[in-house]
């Protein structure tokens, strides 16, 4: 989940005088900036106002580059209207009033730059303190960016929306209603567009045109949206031979939103690849996510949400953005913004703030936003306001499960910022000091400023189970941290830093870093100790992987599960003696036939018979292990069957929908009673350690979250149980837990 940081940063082009005679009525200025559009490496983002477009740098924000038309630019084809940017950054698109496309070519040169901060010192210490500003001194340079004109395109069908994709720009027309599409380059036979009638497509409805496009890349899958307020799945097909055109098919789509009224008409969308989700925004205000479980048309209704005030205080929808990760959805509203979880649970919000305080104080970013988009890898949401200039940049705070699904990011808090850490620290005190206002209960950590401008942002972190430790990882290499020191260790060499990238995730062993990497086109499982320097020579242990882990997955004691693309979970003791510590494979499982799609797969665990845990061969743990998989949102449990061959086969059985998490207790750290470090006594743990308990109580629970309620196994035994085949009985009905919070 994500939540907003504090307040904003605020940015805005040197302003010109508004001309009264060219404002229109509304209140907005020929300055208010109108759209925004990011480019797909996060490194530069534009915006046009009705005059002007600006190229501005991400990190740090600072415009580049501005082109402002002239006046006889805009009286011949009209004020600028919205914005378009292909992917690469290489080409900006301009959509005027009139139905023109202005195109301009952006050149960059990853080498040049205008400003570049320059450290001399001539003593010894201070050139030590030079060196260390050097290793960040990209993120103080402004880089070098060239804004060329590259043509005007008349569509006299008029444009209605476009799109810009890699290979090509996608024109919705107006009359006739129509799709064109325009390479950016002509094919080899010279030819540059191609056009299909919407009245011509059978799956869409007559007489309607097209109001918005959204693509998704990773899904090669676009959601349109048309007048009377349907939304369609759409793919683009593969050329045809040209003796074959005159029965050229450019799309093929199937309708997934159709509205019984107009207050459920379509007016936005955007896709979560991440989590096959479409997000629908209505003219009610609310938001239907769909599900998108295949490209033929089976796109049920997932779940809705909405914000919590009237259409009145809210406004209409004005635009719809999944977090890079799918793990938050952002809406934005004519008169303030909200965000959800992937499954529906509210987040931050700006309607409970006091308007007439926000109008008083200037504070546009609350009062509604025109348009946004996420930075920095999601630590950042970048927001228009409405009839405003200025851009604000708000930072949010997410999850570490999110980065890297671990039993212990799930049982201890560890949020991740873009500078740094927020370590929860209330497990480790007593009841009464926790529910005092006067203890600090997160413990800040700032990520080392080298390490974060060579790497950043930071695409993961994980915690010890003990909450000792945290290891964090970049583009490339890693990093860790001591809690109780207060210390970092990173790379002494930047090459050895940069020579791999952690691929896979990462877990903690008591004072061992668990890492899956990827160096020099082989995936590699490696083993860093705490007491020693980040280098080659100290390394504890490498041990080679036949493909890439999708992730890894600690497991009682001494056990670690690998899960790679290969659709194979790997089984490794960790084996330590004096002075050494390494990985003993005993044990795999193919689940080919089974798991469909490997990078799908966000957790595994296994549950192992009590009798085969306290005196069995860890060679056998295999044979018997029931297997929980959380796919997308579907939390499925696989148990192991003998057939009448003596071969092993798996019974499949999905047992919650929506799961944001899970926790499986037993993979949870137990209670240590000598961990109390001498602090206050508190009246609830010594009832937990000195009351009468029967049976296992809660250490066997299995407990999910789908986005409303937490769920609740008691006994993961009797859900074992329940879902085998032999019993025939259904599944062991759930204890639900309503939270009015994120858990």
């Amino acid at each position: 989940m994500y939540w907003p940081l504090g307040s904003p940063r605020i940015y805005a082009a040197s302003p010109r005088p508004p001309d009264p005679k060219t404002s229109p009525d509304d209140g907005s200025t020929e300055t208010d900036l109108l759209a925004l559009r990011v480019s797909r490496n996060g490194h530069l983002f534009a915006t046009i106002t009705s005059t002007t477009l600006t190229i501005w740098q991400t990190r740090p924000t600072a415009v580049l580059a501005s082109v402002i038309r002239s006046p006889q630019s805009l009286s011949s084809y009209g004020p600028n209207v919205s914005l378009l940017l292909r992917p690469d950054s290489g080409i900006i698109v301009v959509q005027t009033l009139q139905g023109y496309l202005i195109t301009y070519s952006l050149a960059t040169d990853p080498n040049a730059r205008v400003y570049k901060l320059q450290h001399e010192y001539s003593r010894t210490r201070r050139q030590s303190i030079a060196a260390q500003m050097a290793a960040h001194a990209d993120t103080e340079n402004i880089m070098e960016v060239s804004v060329r004109f590259r043509m005007v395109i008349k569509v006299d069908a008029g444009v209605g929306r476009a799109l810009a994709l890699d290979d090509e720009l996608v024109v919705a027309t107006e009359k006739p209603a129509a799709v064109q599409c325009i390479r950016w380059t002509p094919d080899s036979t010279g030819n540059q567009t191609s056009t299909e009638l919407l009245s011509r497509m059978a799956w869409i409805s007559k007489k309607t045109n097209i109001l918005d496009m959204v693509h998704d890349r990773a899904m090669s899958l676009s959601a349109w949206i048309t007048g009377d307020g349907k939304a369609y799945a759409v793919q683009r097909l593969p050329p045809t031979p040209k003796s074959l055109e005159s029965t050229q098919r450019l799309f093929r789509g199937y309708g997934f939103h159709n509205p019984t009224n107009e207050d459920e008409y379509a007016l936005k969308a955007s896709i979560n690849a991440r989590f096959s989700l479409i997000a629908i925004g209505c003219a009610n205000g609310h938001v239907l996510v769909y599900s998108a479980k295949d490209y033929v048309g089976s796109i049920p209704l997932s779940h809705k949400v909405g914000p919590p005030v009237s259409l009145q205080s809210s406004g209409q929808i004005t635009f719809l953005k999944w977090s890079p990760d799918g793990y938050c959805l952002f809406a934005g509203f004519e008169r303030g913004w909200m965000t959800w979880s992937v499954y529906g649970k509210p987040g931050g919000s700006s309607f409970t703030s006091d308007r007439l305080i926000s109008e008083s104080n200037g504070e546009g970013w609350l009062m509604g936003v025109r348009d946004g988009s996420w930075l920095s890898g999601g630590f950042e949401i970048l927001l228009l306001g409405q009839n405003d200039d200025r851009l604000w940049v708000l930072d949010m705070a997410r999850s570490a499960t999110t980065s890297c699904y671990s039993s212990a990011n799930v049982s201890r808090t560890l949020l991740q910022t873009y500078p740094g850490l927020m370590i929860y620290r209330g497990y480790d005190l007593s009841d009464i000091t926790t529910i005092s206002a006067e203890s600090s209960l997160w413990h800040h950590v700032q990520i080392p400023a080298s390490y974060l401008s060579n790497q950043g942002p930071i695409r993961s972190a994980v915690i010890s189970p003990d909450g000792r430790y945290v290891a964090i990882a970049g583009r490339r290499g890693l990093a860790h941290y001591s809690v109780n020191s207060g210390r970092w260790k990173t790379f002494d060499d930047p090459q050895v830093e940069s020579a791999f990238a952690v691929r896979g995730g990462m877990c903690w062993y008591q004072h061992i870093l668990i890492a899956a990497v990827e160096a020099d086109e082989s995936y590699e499982l490696r083993l860093y100790s705490r007491e020693l320097s980040l280098n080659d020579s100290s390394l504890l242990h490498v041990e080679n992987l036949p493909a890439p882990a999708v992730l890894i997955s600690p497991s009682g004691d001494d056990s670690l599960l690998v899960y790679t693309f290969e659709n194979t979970l790997f089984h490794y003791i960790i084996t330590a003696t004096t002075g050494t510590i390494k990985l003993v494979q005993v044990g795999q499982i193919a689940f080919h036939g089974i798991v469909r799609a490997p990078a799908r797969v966000r957790a595994v665990s296994w549950i192992i018979p009590d009798a085969q845990m306290e005196s069995g061969d860890p060679s056998q743990d295999v044979a018997v292990a029931s297997v929980l998989f959380l796919v997308d949102g579907k939390l499925v449990l696989l148990q192991p069957t003998t057939t009448d061959s003596g071969d092993l086969k798996y019974d499949m059985r999905v047992i919650a929908h929506d799961v944001e998490y899970y926790a499986l207790m037993r993979d949870q750290l137990p209670y240590d009673p000598t961990h109390e470090r001498s602090l206050p006594p508190s009246p609830s743990l010594d009832i937990q350690r000195n009351g009468d308990h029967s049976g296992q109580g809660l250490n066997d629970s299995l407990w999910a979250f789908n986005g409303t309620d937490i769920l609740v196994w008691p006994d993961v035994q009797d859900v074992l149980k329940s879902t085998s085949i032999e019993s025939g009985t259904e599944l062991n009905p759930s204890v639900q837990v309503f939270v009015d919070f994120y858990p």
